[in-house]
């Protein structure tokens, strides 16, 4: 069976590839078994990948909304844009929950030009600039002219003073992190200049998804039982991730949601966090 991939490209069904990234969610063998079993008999010659995900995730949040928030994690990040602007402020969470000090959108004077760094960060007393670049479509891959461009900006800025964090700092470490993935050349390119790389899968182990695993910080476009309209509010309100929300439960009282509904959001959000047992 052939099925036509987010690019356009021709690629054999791979039944244990959709097993394994169900299994990821949390759900157990039994689950996913059901939902790959009804899957099948969907399937025909040349269907879209973007159809089977969406199938897959129907059939998963019937069985825990948590695991289908976890299936659906990186659809969740990609809706932290279209600009980026709050996957810049959500990555700073992430680097905050790892042991950093963190500050976002800062406009600093470089030996040249002036240059707007997305998040600054600081652990350990070594400062280190972040630039995030942010894609809006699952097929785009960050190549080599960026780590090359970031490269000349953090070397117009490294040799400079700077306060930050109530101290006289330099910038020591340059970050570039990406919701998506690296072309080779990029990584190739990145290592050999020293910059320090985070995509969805890279580095192995210890990618994106990885962290927001390990570190239970899910943003808060992940949760099924709020609407986008509701999403967006919250976003705006600097409600970034599932834990914010937890931490500030007015906020869902201020987007008018019902008891009931504040009660099913905070259940899903606690669980998503590890907070609160999940049963499937």
């Amino acid at each position: 069976m052939k099925v036509t991939k987010f690019s356009g490209e021709i690629v054999t069904f791979e039944k244990d590839k959709l097993r394994k990234s169900l299994l990821k969610s949390g759900a157990s063998f039994e689950a996913v078994s059901r939902v790959i079993s009804t899957i099948e008999k969907e399937l025909y010659e040349g269907i879209p990948t973007k159809k089977i995900y969406k199938l897959a995730f129907q059939l998963l949040k019937k069985v825990s909304n948590v695991h289908a928030a976890k299936y659906n994690l990186r659809s969740a990040i990609m809706a932290l844009g279209p600009a980026g602007f709050y996957f810049e402020k959500f990555m700073a969470r992430l680097f905050e929950r790892e042991g950093y000090e963190t500050l976002t959108n800062q406009t600093l004077e470089g030996k040249c030009v002036s240059h707007e760094i997305d998040v600054i960060v600081k652990k350990d007393k070594v400062v280190s600039m972040v630039e995030c670049k942010f894609h809006g479509s699952q097929d785009a891959k960050t190549d080599v002219k960026v780590p090359m461009y970031i490269l000349s900006r953090f070397n117009d800025l490294n040799q400079q003073q700077y306060t930050f964090f109530n101290q006289e700092a330099t910038l020591a470490k340059c970050w570039i992190v990406t919701n998506n993935r690296f072309t080779t050349d990029a990584i190739q390119f990145a290592t050999c200049s020293n910059l320090e790389l985070l995509s969805w899968n890279y580095p192995p182990g210890e990618g994106l998804k990885d962290k927001i695993d390990n570190y239970h910080i899910y943003p808060v476009t992940a949760l099924t039982t709020l609407t986008l309209a509701e999403k967006d509010k919250l976003l705006a309100q600097d409600i970034l991730t599932a834990r914010d929300l937890i931490m500030d439960k007015d906020c869902l009282r201020k987007i008018e949601l019902s008891p009931s509904r504040i009660k099913n959001v905070l259940k899903e959000a606690n669980q998503l966090c590890d907070l609160l047992k999940i049963t499937t």
